[in-house]
């Protein structure tokens, strides 16, 4: 390419870098910095986290487990968690729903884990359910370190779907009252037209989506307004430690098969 070819382009490279600088930070952040820290540590993200949990928060108490979590993540190395801002969204919704049982898909670092279980009526039940193993293994040490036993919150280690095809049989499981999607946004519509599917959703359950702006999941909203089955409502955010970015907890509730 010649320099007058290049040149020209200047405008337009400066512009989409301008507008986009946000993204492009948050790139360098959870890509570039990331798989260089994990390269040089050994370590995951998660396990880095965690390792600094256990040095700067008491065992026992989920809110400072959760406070030091949103500390790390804002000033050491961003975690890609859930974040304060729609934690107390979450926490608020549980609250107001009072689930007996809650089934959460994508446990991660177990942060959003923690801001269920603390809010959950006494004798409520969580499942929560992650596909890989390595941050399985950080979501329940972070669980059992802020007092949850297995009884209040059973962390299980597989594919979401898989695990919801074998949650009356396995689990015992024949209902749940609130979902929270926390996963991969592109696999939000099949998992929740499994549960349809499985009659696991009773009339008025609540199914909450992250992450539904950024990345976004397009197909999963347009299905959940055009359906008929749910009341939608849209929970509007920004990504935690990049609030510039927009994102939202899409919020639905079941009004039956129809």
């Amino acid at each position: 390419m010649s320099p007058a070819i290049a040149l020209a382009f200047l405008p337009l490279v400066v512009t989409l870098l301008v507008r986009y600088r946000h993204h492009f930070r948050l790139l360098v952040h959870t890509v570039l910095l990331r798989s260089l820290r994990d390269y040089l540590s050994g370590l995951r993200v998660e396990e880095r986290a965690f390792s600094y949990v256990l040095t700067h928060a008491l065992p026992g108490d989920p809110t400072q487990i959760l406070t030091t979590l949103d500390h790390w993540s804002s000033h050491c190395e961003y975690l890609s968690h859930m974040g304060p801002a729609k934690g107390q969204i979450l926490i608020r919704l549980v609250e107001e729903k009072a689930p007996a049982c809650v089934l959460e898909l994508g446990s991660h670092c177990g942060y959003s884990t923690l801001h269920i279980a603390r809010a959950l009526p006494p004798g409520s039940r969580l499942l929560t359910v992650e596909r890989d193993p390595r941050t399985a293994v950080v979501a329940e040490k972070l669980i059992r370190l802020a007092g949850f036993d297995e009884r209040k919150v059973e962390l299980i280690v597989g594919n979401s779907e898989e695990v919801i095809a074998s949650l009356r049989a396995k689990y015992q499981l024949s209902r749940v009252d609130l979902v929270l999607l926390a996963h991969r946004p592109r696999c939000y519509l099949r998992d929740l037209q499994l549960l349809e599917g499985h009659a696991l959703l009773p009339v008025g359950a609540t199914v909450l989506a992250d992450h539904v702006l950024f990345p976004g999941a397009p197909r999963f909203l347009q299905y959940a307004k055009s359906c008929g089955r749910y009341r939608c409502r849209l929970h509007h955010t920004g990504l935690p430690d990049f609030p510039a970015i927009k994102d939202g907890i899409a919020q639905l509730t079941y009004s039956g098969p129809g």
